[in-house]
């Protein structure tokens, strides 16, 4: 099968380039030659002798929009001229402005912009603006993209959902989560020390952006009032972030702990009680599926994707993000309770190790492999 992906990168430490990473991997394996139309692709694919890439620049540009604009338009160019090349072609959303026979969606613009929490309805300034038109003209690309393709993968159930209120029908829609790297997140004592983290007390961990409210560490904080015994871990950067005044103003600064962006996540999941992630709007986070995959329990909520998966063996779902009362109820209830820290732990990790990448590049590959197949039964039809 000749096989092309279009998205931005592909590569390790980043959510979609991290899913297009692993599905090259697994194309490779099965005897598949890859074409990748990116900006950025890792060291190691580039290397390969069955794979070409085709760079698109865009990064001289000055905004996300401009940026993705271009890679629209010069990916759509290079495709029109090139088709007749592949037997699949695969991309992510509104990548680019040509059909496709395989969509994998890792956001939907459409859904969030209804979000009381979106910056466009949170700041009236022209930060607020340009965000209500990023999302605006994006929610339009990617119903033309949908509609326009055959297959659609959504990477969690409440992706799912949102593709059909756009009126996709349902039999075209596959789910397949996100994959954890249950290799490099696994249980294992680490010394909180040599982190730089608090010893002898009760720590959670929250990781995401803290520059608006999308993560809701707003009410993780006030939650963490009614919660004295406990410690938060704020793995994230805090320029231009109103939490760690807020952290400030609720007094508990001094059991709110900002660390800053870090690279050894998968150490700190290991040097903590518990994960504590309320997102008031994820697609499917590798960030959850990181953290049951390190042994944590975890606390999220039904609007973070992939939540299908957090069972009450090993988690709490809470039904409404923004409930801070009933976030302390359940934190104080976990922190109080090693044991059942413990269990919880020992169960997320077994839901987790049922979705390695390895797993997930698969399922991946065994639908385009479906797909490509079903083309050229289609194709020698025709030609009889």
């Amino acid at each position: 099968m000749k096989l092309c992906i279009v998205t931005a990168i592909v590569a390790k430490g980043n959510g979609q380039g991290r899913v297009n990473y692993e599905v090259t991997w697994e194309a490779l394996r099965r005897g598949h030659h890859v074409t990748l139309i990116a900006s950025s692709i890792a060291p190691d694919l580039h290397q390969h002798p069955h794979i070409r890439w085709i760079p698109i620049t865009v990064n001289h540009l000055s905004s996300a929009l401009l940026k993705e604009m271009a890679f629209a338009y010069q990916s759509a160019h290079w495709i029109k001229q090139n088709r007749v090349e592949f037997d699949l072609i695969k991309v992510n959303g509104a990548i680019t402005s040509v059909s496709s026979d395989i969509n994998a969606v890792h956001f939907m613009h459409h859904a969030w912009l209804k979000s009381k929490f979106h910056p466009a309805r949170s700041s009236q300034k022209l930060y607020g603006f340009y965000h209500w038109v990023y999302a605006k003209l994006n929610a339009h690309w990617e119903k033309q993209a949908l509609h326009k393709t055959k297959i659609i993968i959504a990477v969690s159930e409440k992706v799912k959902q949102e593709i059909i209120e756009m009126g996709i029908p349902e039999e075209s829609i596959q789910v397949i989560l996100n994959g954890a790297d249950i290799d490099e997140f696994h249980p294992e004592y680490t010394d909180r020390q040599l982190l730089g983290l608090p010893n002898d007390v009760s720590l959670a961990l929250f990781a995401g952006d803290t520059r608006t409210a999308r993560k809701n560490l707003d009410t993780v904080l006030n939650a963490l009032v009614q919660v004295p015994n406990l410690h938060l871990i704020v793995a994230a950067g805090v320029e231009n972030s109103p939490y760690p005044e807020l952290a400030k103003r609720l007094k508990i600064d001094q059991r709110v702990h900002f660390i800053g962006y870090r690279r050894d996540i998968h150490k700190l999941m290991q040097a903590v009680d518990l994960f504590v992630f309320p997102s008031r709007y994820e697609a499917c986070t590798l960030v959850l599926l990181e953290a049951m995959a390190s042994g944590l329990p975890v606390v999220t909520a039904k609007t973070t994707g992939g939540c299908e998966i957090v069972t009450a063996e090993c988690g709490i779902v809470l039904p409404d993000p923004d409930d801070a009362n009933h976030l302390a109820q359940v934190l104080i209830e976990l922190e109080s309770n090693t044991e059942k820290l413990r269990q919880m732990g020992r169960a997320a990790r077994k839901v987790a190790e049922q979705y390695s990448w390895q797993r997930q590049a698969r399922a991946y590959i065994d639908c385009f492999e479906h797909k490509a197949a079903t083309n050229q039964l289609i194709c020698d039809t025709e030609k009889v």
